[in-house]
């Protein structure tokens, strides 16, 4: 299972120069926050790309397993972390914690550098992407 984080969503919709692999979509499950959706059509909407990528970005978030905002995973975010983390970061940490309490092992896809450092420190295994 694969945690995917909305920096590596953003790069491979939006084409950036630094994307996964085209392999490492055959490596799945995916699995993300609701907030993944949240931050994907933000950024859409904030640069003006919903009639170029709109469709794709519906397609994308269609093959994510998603889980919720729900009470245990905000009252996670609200504990401490073993390093500083931006809240953001927290609710997908507590979103990662989450789905270790329930006895999956997901590994974070992440081009967030302080993202995979907090994740490490959870003892959360991330997934080399490649330099950003």
């Amino acid at each position: 299972m694969i945690y995917l984080d909305t920096s590596v969503v953003l790069a491979e919709l939006l084409g950036e120069d630094t994307h996964p692999d085209p392999a490492f979509w055959s490596g799945g499950p995916f699995v993300s926050s609701r907030l993944l959706e949240y931050e994907l059509w933000v950024r859409i909407h904030g640069h003006a790309l919903a009639g170029s990528h709109g469709e794709l970005a519906r397609d994308f978030l269609s093959g994510l397993a998603l889980v919720e905002l729900a009470p245990p995973v905000l009252a996670r975010a609200l504990d401490p972390f073993p390093v500083p983390v931006r809240t953001l970061d927290a609710l997908h940490l507590a979103t990662i914690d989450f789905l270790r309490r329930q006895g999956q092992r997901p590994t974070l896809a992440s081009y967030d550098r302080r993202l995979s450092e907090a994740a490490g420190a959870l003892g959360v295994p991330v997934v080399d992407l490649g330099a950003p």
